[in-house]
């Protein structure tokens, strides 16, 4: 049996992006300083756990069946807007003056890691497209080789529903120069750029 230190140390390992030595010092930062602290995270953690799951409209994580967001009578329900993870949404939310709906994929596809279509609940998605309240579905995947398998997928199953797809664009950074900007997307943006309107 491992000691409740050692314990302690391994639970903070399930974090993304920390190791071994950063576990430990965690650890040791919050039985050293900051105990209070350490039993508010574990209280806020273990409630949260038992009580958020998935809005069964958007699959955005909720603690009511359907999230707030999908509940709103002020928000565009013409709009659907399609993110790969809860983040992406709130990156967005945050960033811009969208007043649409969303949906949360939890993912992308990746049949290399068994995730396909009914794991990113894309007949859930395909039922509310058949409802015919959306108009446009804005696909807001990451620029990844799978994000744009994904895209490509999402926008066939719109254009199958009579929905008109878009995607978000992709390119130079605003404030950027072009000489630190990486090959691909450079390439990406050359290929994608648009005429210039009065």
């Amino acid at each position: 049996m491992s000691s409740l230190l050692e314990q302690l140390i391994d639970a903070f390992r399930v974090l993304p992006g920390v190791g071994q030595k950063s576990a430990q010092r965690m650890a040791y930062h919050v039985l050293e300083r900051e105990r209070e602290g350490g039993l508010r995270l574990s209280q806020a953690l273990s409630e949260a756990v038992a009580k958020i799951g998935h809005c069964v409209r958007c699959r955005d994580f909720s603690e009511t069946e359907v999230c707030t967001t999908c509940a709103s009578a002020s928000r565009d329900a013409h709009q659907l807007c399609v993110v790969e993870t809860p983040a992406d949404r709130l990156a967005i939310e945050q960033a811009t003056g969208y007043r649409g709906l969303y949906f949360v994929l939890q993912g992308r596809l990746s049949p290399l890691d068994g995730i396909g279509p009914r794991e990113l609940g894309l007949d859930v998605l395909g039922a509310r497209l058949a409802e015919g309240e959306v108009q446009e579905l804005i696909i807001a995947t990451n620029p990844t080789v799978e994000g744009e398998a994904t895209a490509h997928y999402l926008s066939q199953l719109a254009r199958g529903h009579g929905v008109r797809p878009s995607r978000l664009a992709h390119g130079l950074p605003l404030g950027g120069e072009l000489e630190y900007v990486d090959r691909g997307t450079l390439s990406h943006a050359f290929g994608s750029r648009t005429e210039i309107r009065d």
